[in-house]
């Protein structure tokens, strides 16, 4: 039976779902999977993504630990592609490799004063709220009146989170460290702004509803913005999804408000002007726009201020390049049909694929990393008879190379430990977990089993 000997780099959804497919779809192959993820522990966004108040989407994370305890997937930790193993060591170790390494960086925001002190990608924000290790213990949280930027889920994430009283986190598995920035935080006021109207944003009806659930949070929106032109009157009635939108909204705007001590305000026809300030933030500018009969926006060339201490910007992810692979800087991913790496002449590069995010962007949610996965998997099995000839295909070699390279990498084992050392802090504290922050200490608990 012939063996195929695959890499995969990146052990978030995309990754691990990408494995998945293949042991479940191919039997006239030996197949032999091993996950690479620069991170000490798996499952990526799913992790490091998601706003630590959303349990029924963490609960991805139980689906794709059934994944990995099949037994049947390797999972190498703490291990940086590009510097702990090349291009070169996975010739000559697998037959191919698929990259699923996602979309982490923000996307830019090109307005004036978008570098000024007090202006912050919503991404690392983010990394910060959810206990990334390689982001500042530290967040700056200094501002009264706050502007966020953007009308997707990861806007409303971040609004929801600089907004919400900080003891109602606490069931949370939030990190000590964002527990106390987030008690000191003076907030009282978060705008969100979209360029687009209430019935074209990007977020979906449940990230809307449970921004409305606040305790003590007045949701504020403007009746100029509902004043529907037809186009958005067609979408409320041809889309199931826009028109509990449009219901969650008709029921904000008939709440009385002016009691919570904290206000969460939402602004649409909103276009970015500029960040406005001399050596950090004091407001953001803004033009107002309308519908221009097409189904999008055009500027009607009034320009409107709010005074804001802090700008977060959330515009998108953008992908980052990886040594030795092709790179389309415009929009943030790998270059490739159908999963298939393209090289500059866009020609097919043998033996690399790319799956999630890194492939078509950071667009969808993450149950369509599966039909994503499926395509790129199918043309890997197809393409065997251009696969790599490794030198040294058996699956102890890559273990010696990360030994002999000093390594500390953590496997499935290992991950386990840290997953149970977690729970059991959260547990001192009557709380499902509490999540390990600095690397040094969560390869440390996970070494243990290694």
């Amino acid at each position: 039976m012939t063996k195929l000997r695959l890499a995969i780099v990146g052990a978030g959804p995309a990754g691990i779902y990408a494995a998945d497919i293949l042991l479940k779809a191919e039997k006239s192959f030996d197949v032999s999977i091993d996950l690479f993820e620069q991170l000490p522990a798996p499952y990526g966004l799913v992790r490091y993504g998601v706003a630590p108040d959303h349990p029924r989407i963490k609960g991805i994370i139980g689906a794709l630990r059934e994944v990995l305890d099949t037994g049947r997937i390797r999972l190498f930790g703490n291990v940086l592609y590009g510097r702990d193993v090349t291009l070169d060591d996975l010739k000559a170790h697998y037959n191919a490799v698929i990259f699923s390494t996602g979309a982490v960086r923000d996307a830019d925001l090109d307005i004036p004063g978008i570098d000024l002190p007090g202006s912050f990608g919503a991404a690392d924000f983010v990394s910060w709220y959810d206990g990334h290790p390689d982001v500042p213990r530290d967040w700056p949280l200094e501002a009264t009146e706050v502007a966020v930027i953007g009308n997707g889920n990861v806007a409303l994430d971040v609004a929801r989170m600089l907004a919400k009283h900080v003891e109602d986190l606490l069931p949370t598995e939030i990190p000590a460290n964002v527990h106390e920035g987030l008690a000191a935080s003076p907030v009282t006021d978060v705008h969100v702004f979209g360029r687009r109207g209430p019935m074209q944003v990007k977020f979906t009806p449940l990230e809307l509803r449970e921004l409305g659930e606040l305790r003590d949070v007045d949701m504020i929106v403007h009746d100029e913005d509902f004043d529907y032109d037809e186009a958005s009157k067609a979408a409320i009635t041809s889309n199931k999804q826009v028109l509990v939108i449009d219901k969650v909204f008709s029921q904000w705007r008939a709440r009385e408000t002016g009691a919570a001590s904290r206000r969460l305000h939402l602004h649409f026809h909103a276009k970015p002007v500029e960040v406005v300030g001399e050596s950090r933030v004091e407001a953001f500018r803004f033009e107002r726009t309308e519908p221009d009969g097409m189904g999008g926006v055009r500027g009607t060339g009034e320009i409107r201020e709010i005074p804001v201490q802090a700008v977060y910007r959330a515009v998108g992810y953008f992908g980052s390049p990886l040594d030795g692979i092709p790179f389309d800087e415009k929009r943030g991913v790998i270059p490739n049909r159908e999963g298939q790496v393209l090289d500059d002449r866009d020609q097919q590069l043998y033996g690399v694929y790319a799956t999630g995010w890194i492939k078509r962007g950071p667009v969808g949610l993450i149950g369509h990393t599966k039909s994503d996965a499926m395509e790129t998997i199918r043309h890997v099995l197809n393409d065997q008879a251009n696969w790599w000839s490794p030198a040294h295909p058996d699956e102890q070699s890559v273990v010696d190379l990360l030994d002999e390279r000093g390594v500390e990498y953590t496997n499935l084992n290992g991950w386990h430990s840290l997953d149970e050392f977690e729970k059991s802090l959260g547990a001192v504290a009557g709380r499902a977990r509490i999540k390990v922050v600095p690397r040094h200490e969560m390869v440390r608990v996970s070494r243990t089993a290694v």
